[in-house]
């Protein structure tokens, strides 16, 4: 996200959850991707927490957004394309 807006741009974002999902997020983190599992890297990925009593409301719509759960991404063995920070940061938790 644009550094000069950052703050308006996470509002936005979790904006953006609520008008098209009906779901409350907070944005967590963002970062680039690394080289590997056959991209190039440099995709923007986006970290952000979803209210507990919206998590089965918002299980199928991810999909079509292309949203995965941390965790599946970790137990698929995608976590080598994040940077060591974020896997410190966020790590497994089950």
């Amino acid at each position: 996200m644009p550094e000069g807006s950052k703050e308006e741009a996470i509002k936005e974002f979790e904006q953006f959850f609520t008008d098209n999902l009906g779901v409350t997020v907070k944005f967590a983190d963002e970062c680039k991707t690394l080289p590997g599992m056959g991209g190039e890297g440099g995709r923007n990925d986006v970290f952000f927490y979803i209210a507990d009593e919206d998590a089965m409301a918002f299980a199928i719509p991810r999909l079509q957004l292309g949203i995965r759960w941390w965790e599946d991404v970790l137990g698929n063995g995608h976590g080598k394309i994040y940077p060591q920070e974020i896997l410190n940061k966020y790590p497994k938790t089950w």
